[in-house]
């Protein structure tokens, strides 16, 4: 008997830093149960991202009301209420080194542990009480994903994980992403937290022609 053809692959663009990723990742696994799809976590600094668009709302001198930061984090409290998950509001209080992030996200990816790497950023800026996530904090959470602590420390500085988060990048802006967290299914881009719906919607389709 033939085995039944895998489903479709899902290119998830994230970033480390953002409540919606960190909102929609938790939601991955089931979403991948249900269709049968696989996703490929390309992790990325998202403000570099946002601003390789030239009008990066983030740095506008006054912000509309979808990026003040006040909503923002009722809007992501609620969301976490939704799915049932924790949530802890990490603006103003939390340390972050976003391109030292995504790095170190794509050298778990480089040695074959990018999604429960990921996770465990996601647990320590969005979940846990830690007010400082940086190059030591990244290591320790390598080595709780059972990567080798030496290896990982050294590949963080290398240059095959700088070319590798450098070509990530360039791969989502080539494909037309803008902000994170973006879905891309062939041909279709899917962009947030609140489009996941429309996402499971179109692997659905996706699964029954196939």
């Amino acid at each position: 008997m033939s085995e039944p053809a895998a489903g479709p692959v899902v290119e998830f663009y994230f970033g480390l830093g953002s409540r919606y990723s960190y909102l929609a990742a938790s939601q991955l696994k089931a979403l991948a149960a249900e269709t049968g799809a696989a996703f490929d976590w390309l992790p990325l600094d998202s403000m570099q991202l946002i601003d390789a668009r030239g009008d990066n709302p983030f740095r506008a001198e006054r912000t509309s009301g979808q990026y003040d930061w006040g909503y923002r984090q009722r809007d992501a409290e609620a969301w976490a209420e939704h799915y049932g998950i924790p949530y802890r509001e990490p603006h103003g209080r939390l340390a972050l080194e976003p391109e030292l992030l995504s790095r170190a996200a794509v050298t778990a990816r480089r040695m074959g542990a990018v999604e429960p790497y990921s996770r465990a950023l996601f647990k320590a800026i969005f979940v846990e009480d830690r007010l400082r996530v940086d190059r030591s904090l990244s290591i320790e959470l390598a080595e709780g994903c059972g990567l080798e602590r030496e290896r990982f420390a050294a590949e963080l500085e290398s240059e095959a994980s700088r070319t590798e988060q450098t070509r990530i990048l360039g791969q989502a802006i080539a494909r037309g992403a803008f902000g994170v967290p973006t879905f891309i299914v062939g041909s279709r881009l899917f962009w947030g937290n609140d489009r996941l719906v429309l996402l499971r919607r179109h692997l659905m389709r996706v699964g029954r022609s196939r």
